[in-house]
């Protein structure tokens, strides 16, 4: 099986020993990501619904990066802090997705890296089932 690391410097440069996303069998592993700037490196301030943007904008880089995008995903992975910011997310992350949504889960979590309050991961499909890049 052949897999490749993606990066690009539209989303936030790793934090640890892990890829931005993996791109393996016409399918590409998309790291989680918080809602941090991909210029600075630092955490955004605002609320629950703008760090979610941001989330999903640093999401989408990657995706494009790989040659897939948000109507190619079939998984994604919701952590929240706190339940009660479950809505506001929702509201955010269902405008970056078709008639067609991804199958979801959703955690409370007691904390997430540099104090974020949402992190999401995602699995999708590579356009056109190439595993080779664009």
């Amino acid at each position: 099986m052949n897999k490749r690391e993606v990066r690009t410097d539209r989303a936030p440069a790793p934090v640890g020993p892990y890829s931005q996303a993996v791109v393996a069998g016409g399918m590409v592993y998309c790291a989680g990501q918080i809602a941090l700037n991909p210029s600075t490196g630092l955490m955004m301030e605002g609320n629950i619904a703008e760090e979610t943007r941001r989330v999903m904008d640093n999401l989408g880089a990657v995706l494009e990066a790989t040659g897939s995008s948000f109507d190619r995903v079939v998984k994604t992975t919701i952590y929240l802090c706190d339940m009660a910011d479950f809505p506001r997310v929702n509201e955010v992350y269902g405008s970056y997705f078709g008639a067609c949504s991804p199958a979801r889960a959703t955690v409370q979590v007691q904390a997430l890296p540099k104090g974020a309050h949402v992190e999401i991961d995602c699995i999708a499909c590579v356009a056109d089932g190439d595993d080779s890049g664009t």
